[in-house]
């Protein structure tokens, strides 16, 4: 049977030692981390999500604000939002929730966000650091797969490891992530030929396309490490992954559950985002007066 990834308690450690981080960053910098949320429209999840968020950097000692704008909001108004959030020096955060209502560009708000206050990390050059191995901010899921692997001791130098889906805000950034740990990385999607032949290959296999239940008992190899990525829901409603539970389970190594695996790391590790961010920002303002 395999080992049961615990994302709820790894998260619960990273998050105190954001608590710790944020402890020191004000007695250092006479100031708390800053992350600033942008949520347009009235989508009940990004609702949900949104106030998760903001209960989470509440709980670390952060400060920032939630800025809720009704559906009808212009483009233009949303991007000056962004404009001045950019300039704020109190704001080291910068996150706009998605999907933004209809009508509305998500890709053209999300680049006017400027690079070193991306904590979702999905701005082009956060994403060309990341592939060109160079310090920047990366998307949080994947960095929550990173740590989940860690915890778990799994050995990722050397590795095969498989990433199925190419999102740029989770398949792509956890396939450079593995590449950087030495894996040697297959990325995978939906359309992939023989699909079931190229997971078995894999001593890591994370599965991120959101289609529930694609990854099956003969998608896996007995022993490999599975990371769930997916969020779906049943006939029932209930929440489940990419990955069959049932049947992998007894065939992995060690495996994440859904829910209670990948998902409580996301926002754990863009409150880690916000401290990283925040104290790069204040070091180099501190340099520059130097």
């Amino acid at each position: 049977m395999a080992t049961i990834i615990d994302g709820k308690a790894v998260a619960q450690t990273v998050r105190g030692e954001v608590a710790r981080g944020v402890t020191a960053f004000r007695a250092e910098f006479g100031r708390a981390p800053g992350l600033h949320v942008i949520l347009a429209g009235d989508d009940p999840a990004s609702a949900v999500y949104v106030r998760n968020k903001e209960k989470a950097a509440v709980e670390v000692g952060m400060d920032g604000k939630v800025h809720r704008l009704p559906a009808s909001v212009g483009e233009d108004a949303l991007l000056g939002l962004v404009r001045e959030l950019d300039a704020d020096e109190r704001v080291d955060g910068i996150l706009v929730q998605l999907p933004l209502p209809k009508g509305l560009d998500g890709a053209r708000v999300v680049q006017a966000v400027l690079p070193e206050k991306d904590v979702d990390g999905l701005h082009v050059q956060s994403a060309g650091a990341l592939w060109s191995g160079r310090p920047g901010l990366v998307p949080c899921t994947p960095r929550g797969c990173l740590r989940l692997l860690d915890h778990a001791g799994i050995k990722l130098e050397g590795a095969r490891a498989v990433v199925v889906g190419r999102s740029p805000l989770v398949g792509k950034p956890v396939a450079a992530l593995l590449l950087d740990r030495n894996a040697t990385v297959t990325l995978a999607h939906s359309k992939s030929r023989d699909l079931a032949a190229i997971c078995r290959e894999a001593d890591v296999l994370v599965a991120a396309v959101g289609r529930r239940g694609l990854i099956r008992a003969e998608f896996v190899k007995p022993g490999a490490a599975v990371i769930d990525v997916g969020t779906n829901r049943d006939e029932a409603g209930k929440l489940c992954g990419d990955v069959d539970f049932a049947a992998v389970e007894p065939i992995a190594g060690a495996i994440t559950p859904v829910p209670g695996g990948v998902g409580p790391m996301t926002i754990a590790m863009l409150l880690e985002n916000t401290l990283i961010a925040a104290r790069a920002r204040a070091t180099a303002a501190r340099q520059g007066r130097g």
